[in-house]
């Protein structure tokens, strides 16, 4: 069979994708193929579940535009399919005088991107709502909320089979090659033609644009795991929303924070540390390949020479309890170092640059062939129909 498009990826991005091409052209004859057994396998379903509400990006940018389209549509689309979220709203903490600037400029980006409630709170304010939280000043942002992202995943590919998309698991691509304006799609399981290829591979997105860009794709995946605790039970009381602090404008990470989970819990974290593979989820987990690739780009060993007394704060907090605990009782004074479990890690697929800019914004490169997402960092779940709302319109744009 010839495909209109194949989809490679079946996280929430490559989902929402077709999803969108199959609400906008129900006729399309659409394959998505992912190379695990399961949906949401990786970036999905290891992120921390946050419904993101668009504070903190750069009004204007691809970020901003779809985070705050995106949240409405994700609202709408739980709501029509009876999926649990909570929109119990999310405090950024600042603890020290030198912060206070850079919380304003949060407080206008909130702002100018449309957010409503926001609302500025003095010491006494904040304590009034988060008394356990040691901060001078903060802001409530009411919209922020919880979810669990591989639910709404398999929600989305129920919808998609429902109108007619396949979805094959367990199809991992190994080639792409084009003639006369046809794609074979090769995976380890047979091949596909398709008229279009749209990569959503998430931590292995540059590897496959590798397959359809004549010209060197000019970013590199470099992963980045962020690791995680749970608070024990009895000291869950702690936090009654989700507690951030005022983020580093120079590092692409919020840094530790805590967030309460739909289905129960509270989790604090994550750091962010180089990860010697890409589905690296354990400290010692390495792939020599992937790791000298990493170390081989001229854009990482820039970043590496920018941010390396963060990157070695980041490993210590990795391998030490009581640093990670004294990073949260920044927030938190009265958390200890017992009153935490360890929890689950996540990779982000960072996008850097030749250069060693570690890019802020989705990036999606596209030709005739294919349209490759090389970069959709946090908040692309919350993001995910908004941004497959626009990958769809660039594919029929194509296809038409």
């Amino acid at each position: 069979m010839h495909y209109d498009v194949v989809v490679i990826g079946g996280g929430i991005v490559g989902l929402a994708t077709a999803l969108n091409l199959k609400k906008a052209k129900p006729s399309l004859r659409l394959l998505l193929v992912e190379k695990e057994n399961s949906l949401a396998a990786h970036q999905t379903g290891h992120n921390s579940g946050v419904i993101h509400s668009g504070l903190y990006y750069k009004p204007g940018s691809l970020k901003a535009k779809n985070c705050i389209e995106g949240y409405h549509m994700l609202i709408d689309f739980c709501n029509e399919n009876n999926i649990k979220y909570e929109l119990c709203g999310k405090i950024v903490v600042a603890t020290s005088e030198d912060q206070l600037a850079s919380l304003d400029t949060l407080y206008e980006r909130g702002i100018q991107n449309g957010l409503e409630g926001l609302e500025k709170l003095n010491k006494e304010q904040l304590q009034a709502i988060e008394p356990h939280v040691a901060g001078i000043a903060g802001i409530k942002v009411p919209q922020t909320g919880i979810i669990n992202y591989t639910t709404v995943s398999e929600k989305y590919a129920e919808n998609i089979k429902n109108m007619g998309g396949e979805i094959r698991l367990g199809e991992k691509v190994s080639s792409i090659s084009e003639i006369n304006g046809v794609s074979t799609v090769v995976t380890n399981k047979g091949s596909y033609n398709t008229t279009l290829v749209i990569n959503c591979a998430g931590l292995y997105s540059d590897k496959v644009a590798q397959f359809t860009e004549r010209e060197q794709v000019k970013v590199r995946i470099i992963p980045f795991r962020g690791e995680y605790y749970e608070i024990k039970p009895e000291k869950q009381y702690l936090v009654k929303h989700l507690i951030y602090p005022v983020p580093d404008p120079n590092f692409p990470f919020l840094g530790v924070h805590f967030t309460r989970m739909v289905d129960g819990g509270v989790e604090a974290g994550p750091n962010a540390v180089l990860a010697f593979r890409r589905e690296g989820y354990k400290k010692l987990s390495v792939d020599f390949s992937e790791f000298g690739e990493t170390l081989a780009w001229p854009g990482f060993r820039k970043v590496a020479t920018k941010y390396w007394k963060t990157g070695i704060g980041e490993y210590y907090r990795s391998f030490s309890k009581s640093a990670f605990t004294k990073a949260l009782q920044a927030l938190i004074p009265e958390i200890q170092k017992d009153d935490l479990v360890p929890g689950g890690a996540g990779v982000r697929a960072q996008a850097c640059d030749y250069d060693g800019g570690l890019l802020d914004d989705f990036a999606i490169i596209e030709n005739k062939q294919a349209i490759n997402v090389l970069n959709a960092p946090s908040p692309a779940a919350t993001s995910s129909l908004s941004i497959g709302k626009t990958v769809a319109e660039m594919a029929l744009k194509q296809l038409n």
